[in-house]
């Protein structure tokens, strides 16, 4: 892939990600507060937990960091996937949110 693909397919992540919380801001009572800085979201729930998502643009990857740990996802052609082959972004941004909110959030792409 080159850096030019790359940078396209993160921004669609990072805006996916701006996106669900403002639809999930507008349809829950979750109040999941987004902040972005350049290639870095950092989402804030009630209870003060962070989910923060950035981009490793050396690496063409895109990293998580939550309550469950650290990943790190690569894009395979249709998918952010985990590195270690133990998922998918999105499925696991919605597991790991929903954990930590403590209520059902769907971060779905």
């Amino acid at each position: 892939m080159t850096d030019t693909e790359y940078q396209d397919l993160a921004e669609a992540l990072l805006r996916s990600i701006e996106l669900a919380c403002d639809r999930i801001n507008d349809q829950t009572d979750a109040d999941v507060d987004n902040q972005r800085v350049g290639g870095m979201i950092t989402m804030t729930f009630a209870n003060g937990s962070q989910i923060i998502v950035n981009l490793q643009k050396p690496l063409q990857e895109v990293w998580l960091a939550a309550r469950a740990g650290g990943f790190h996802y690569r894009h395979n052609g249709e998918a952010w996937m985990d590195t270690k082959g133990q998922g998918e972004f999105f499925a696991h941004l919605t597991r790991f949110a929903s954990e930590q909110s403590g209520q059902a959030l769907d971060f779905s792409s």
